[in-house]
């Protein structure tokens, strides 16, 4: 089953989409890579949904990559006694630690690390936002606060502190067990939340080895403050528009996405843009004009997959959800001014043997036009040296290693086939040749820019590129 597009769909699994057949109608539909939401579900359903995966797989022959994305602390008042009070600008509203339910004068925050890191004249946001305080007095168990913005307030409702970095680990008690279930189901990617410095990428790193590769979500604005050096340390790269939005002016957001996907680009690191895509089809069959917008907009920015959360988890149209995405990045990346934007933001490869190999290919691909650009590759470093060139022709991505290829399903215009390694390059041309007639890259009497690493089977030694024709 061959894409007829580069960029890839990430679908979160939920209620709505849980059953082997839901999988595989999106699978169908378009789907790339699937989401487990660990804030929500049981370990039970997360593992009932990766065998699902798995056996739709085996089913296709495609490569399927599963995404496992960690919880990580959520900060949360506790309960009100009535269930609800209403807050009024200009009123005195306390936070503590006391765990009595609370008022209208006061609420729990369970949370002695977002005391220690206060200070007079922080902002707190509540529940996304709608309450909004600033701190007048605090210790190291209180907080004397004003209502700026006023509102209904509830149980449980979140807490944002922007502008603050917290002193709290991403990964909580839940958030190791929930890992440890991951790894040893063999998950493809661990998607680390509330990730601020790059020293949070480290820790996960420690506990993931090589087991898996780990996408920092950028939620944060902390974490952008750092930006280059989280990207250094990370797989992947995930931009959480939604608590990006919540702790940032929202005119911030758009240019953020622009900042991050270009600097993706220019590391070779696959870079996921998130969160209300197609919100309204959570509800609706068809989406709004500006959803279709924004879903464009990340495609001209070379982004290298598109996410649907509560869209295929619990919304009313999930298959169709996938679909529409689907057409709308086949049709921008059919418009002659997709190309040109690409072309005229690619980086400039590096200083290595490897980068220029794999620039020369995107260049012969060009000039001959070939029919695709074949990479041989056992860590994935050659396929995702030439998804960053954003060539003009399809990455057929040969690897034989399994877990590669399903990491993979998450870069731009990266196609996966698992085949044996070879030997020599007369065994690298010839199956070449044959898996882009199989797959439907090419017919005989079509050219192939071929890249590898010689000796065959050495991680990152891409050193040679070879032209072929498919007799």
């Amino acid at each position: 089953m061959r894409r007829l597009r580069n960029t890839k769909i990430v679908a979160t699994l939920g209620p709505a989409s849980s059953t082997p057949g839901r999988i595989a109608d999106l699978f169908e539909a378009g789907a790339d890579v699937f989401r487990l939401n660990f804030s929500h579900g049981t370990a039970e359903d997360h593992a009932a949904r990766f065998a699902a995966i798995r056996n739709l797989e085996k089913r296709t022959g495609r490569p399927i990559g599963i995404l496992a994305d960690l919880q990580g602390p959520k900060l949360r008042l506790g309960r009100f006694r009535e269930g609800l009070v209403h807050l009024t600008a200009g009123q005195a509203f306390r936070l503590d630690l006391d765990r009595e339910p609370g008022d209208i004068r006061r609420a729990p925050l369970p949370h002695p690390e977002v005391f220690a890191a206060l200070t007079p004249g922080t902002e707190l946001l509540l529940d996304d936002g709608r309450v909004r305080l600033t701190v007048a007095r605090c210790g190291i168990d209180f907080a004397e606060t004003e209502i700026i913005v006023g509102g209904d307030l509830s149980d449980r409702k979140g807490v944002n502190v922007p502008n603050v970095v917290l002193p709290v680990s991403p990964l909580t008690a839940k958030d190791h067990k929930d890992l440890a279930h991951a790894l040893t189901l063999g998950i493809d990617w661990v998607a680390l939340s509330f990730v601020q410095r790059p020293e949070d990428i480290t820790e996960a790193r420690k506990l993931v080895g090589n087991r898996a590769s780990i996408l920092a979500k950028l939620e944060k604005p902390q974490a952008i403050e750092h930006l280059d050096a989280i990207l250094e340390l990370s797989d992947a790269v995930m931009v959480a528009r939604g608590d990006l939005g919540v702790e940032m002016l929202t005119e911030d957001v758009p240019i953020l996405q622009k900042r991050i996907v270009r600097a993706c680009r220019r590391a070779g690191k696959p870079v996921v843009v998130a969160t209300q895509m197609l919100d309204s089809m959570v509800h609706a069959p068809s989406p709004t004009r500006a959803e279709a917008s924004d879903v464009a907009t990340a495609v001209y920015d070379g982004g290298d997959a598109v996410m649907l959360s509560a869209e295929t988890a619990a919304g009313q149209y999930p298959i169709e959800a996938v679909a529409v995405m689907s057409r709308i990045i086949h049709r921008v990346e059919a418009d002659p001014l997709h190309r040109r934007i690409l072309n005229a933001d690619r980086a400039d490869p590096e200083a290595t043997a490897a980068d220029a190999i794999t620039a020369a290919a995107r260049q012969v691909a060009h000039t001959i036009s070939t029919a695709a650009i074949v990479t041989f590759t056992s860590s994935g470093s050659t396929a995702l040296r030439a998804s960053r060139e954003r060539p003009e022709v399809p990455i057929l991505s040969l690897t034989p290693n399994p877990a590669t290829a399903r990491r993979l399903t998450l870069a731009w215009g990266i196609h996966n086939a698992q085949t044996e390694d070879v030997h020599s390059i007369d065994e690298m041309v010839q199956k070449a040749c044959r898996v882009a007639l199989r797959e439907g890259f090419a017919k005989r009497g079509d050219s192939l820019a071929i890249t590898a690493g010689v000796p065959f089977g050495t991680p990152g030694a891409t050193n040679l590129l070879r032209i072929a024709w498919i007799e």
